[in-house]
């Protein structure tokens, strides 16, 4: 088991991960400006959700994102993944795309341009790790597996 700290780990090996003992991000700050987080843990379930689904990162700096499927049913029935789509992309008519696109674990390969980052698909207790650099902005991410889109999408909102 590895524990959360201030240094830098050898990430060549994932870390084992406690699903029940995930650590969870403030939400609120007490400033006006919001909060920054560019380490995200994200858990999914077999409720076809994300514990979150708005994040404030800083613009311009490398961001951490680790998707944990927190479920018990396999990829097949209930897989989740995490995709991140550049500003401007249709993220329903993308859903609707990967949908059709159980060859490639629903990441449409005529889509690939509109997407900034993706997770792997994952099943029950799976997790997966992504790095990204954003610009300022705001942008959208989903679960691109069939019929999980309603229920599973978000913000990233990107400031200095």
């Amino acid at each position: 088991m590895m524990s959360c700290g201030g240094s830098k780990k050898d990430e060549s090996t994932p870390p084992e991960i406690d699903y029940s003992t995930a650590p969870k991000e403030d939400s609120e700050s007490s400033t006006a400006t919001p909060a920054t987080n560019n380490h995200i843990v994200l858990k999914a379930g077999d409720d076809m959700r994300y514990d979150k689904t708005a994040f404030t990162v800083k613009a311009g700096e490398e961001v951490t994102l680790i998707l944990m499927n927190s479920g018990e049913m396999s990829k097949e029935a209930m897989g989740h993944n995490f995709v991140l789509l550049k500003p401007g992309a249709d993220a329903s008519g993308f859903a609707n795309t990967a949908a059709s696109a159980k060859a490639t674990d629903y990441i449409p390969t005529d889509l690939q341009s509109e997407i900034i980052a993706h997770t792997k698909l994952l099943g029950g207790k799976e997790n997966d790790q992504i790095k990204f650099t954003l610009e300022e902005g705001s942008y959208d991410f989903l679960c691109s597996f069939p019929g999980h889109f309603a229920t599973m999408n978000g913000k990233i909102t990107a400031i200095k």
